[in-house]
């Protein structure tokens, strides 16, 4: 494909070069844009980017910014793309895949964690741009030696990746109620525990109630031996599809198993290995 059948915000996204028109100030770029909008969004969140708040940074005025970027949701695209950088060196291969996608959604998270607003962002299509398109090569990378094919591995990824975003946006969403309650986590899911124990009626609520009544809540869980603090929710969730990856990588290998030698029929016995038929072996 020519360059001249790329999309224009597509070829914004991959920094194709393009012809500058009469006017533009050749100091201003999607670059310098890109960079002043991923530092206001750190800065005040995503609720604060507009096309006239980063011309104002930039000492531009909007106009000269729709020479650049033909729109908020392509500014969002292209800030999208810069903001994750480029992905962990994962372990493909023949090396262990789980520990792969573990260091790949660990490092998704961390992201998700340091850049809360992405979650915040549209999504507007398949990862396009060259940032997105390598946290998808490394997560395929993760799969390359399991046996399944592009689907499931595009599927795995797509779900995982999902998870992690999910997963991060609760965990966000829930830390500022805490703060805005002045309650650490244990004391918010220890006082959850008691109001919920004396409210459900085990008549009506029978499992939820001896949920409540279990002290479940009264002690966060222990921190995994030899290993920081950890979100035991999170890591179980991930352990959990990862776990439903190795029955799909099972299933894969052993359709593609080569069949072993079919059993000698005894004279008289009937094959019964074809579907809608029972064929008389002969004497």
């Amino acid at each position: 494909m020519a360059e001249e059948d790329v999309p224009p915000g597509l070829g914004r996204l991959w920094r194709l070069p393009t012809a500058a028109p009469t006017g533009r100030p050749a100091e201003l770029g999607v670059e310098r844009i890109v960079d002043a909008a991923v530092r206001l969004a750190d800065r005040e969140g995503l609720g604060a980017v507009t096309l006239a708040r980063v011309a104002k940074e930039l000492g531009y005025t909007a106009m000269s910014l729709y020479r650049h970027v033909g729109s908020k949701d392509e500014l969002f695209v292209l800030m999208g793309d810069a903001a994750q950088g480029p992905p962990p060196d994962v372990p493909g291969g023949s090396t262990d895949w789980r520990e792969g996608v573990r260091r790949w959604a660990a490092a998704l998270a961390e992201l998700a964690a340091r850049r809360p607003w992405l979650a915040e962002l549209p999504v507007q299509g398949p990862p396009s741009g060259p940032n997105a398109v390598a946290w998808l090569d490394a997560g395929l990378r993760t799969l390359r030696d399991t046996g399944l094919d592009w689907g499931q591995k595009v599927g795995i990824v797509l779900v995982v990746s999902s998870y992690v975003r999910q997963a991060g946006s609760m965990a966000r969403q829930m830390e500022e109620g805490r703060r805005a309650s002045g309650r650490d986590q244990a004391q918010v899911e220890r006082d959850y525990g008691r109001a919920l124990a004396r409210l459900v009626d085990p008549g009506r609520f029978p499992d939820a109630a001896a949920l409540f009544a279990s002290g479940v809540f009264e002690a966060p869980p222990e921190p995994l031996e030899g290993g920081p603090p950890v979100d035991h929710d999170f890591v179980f969730g991930l352990e959990l599809i990862l776990d439903g990856v190795a029955a799909t990588i099972a299933a894969a290998q052993a359709r593609s198993a080569p069949a072993g030698p079919s059993p000698v029929q005894a004279p008289g016995a009937r094959v019964t290995n074809v579907p809608g038929q029972h064929i008389q072996a002969p004497p």
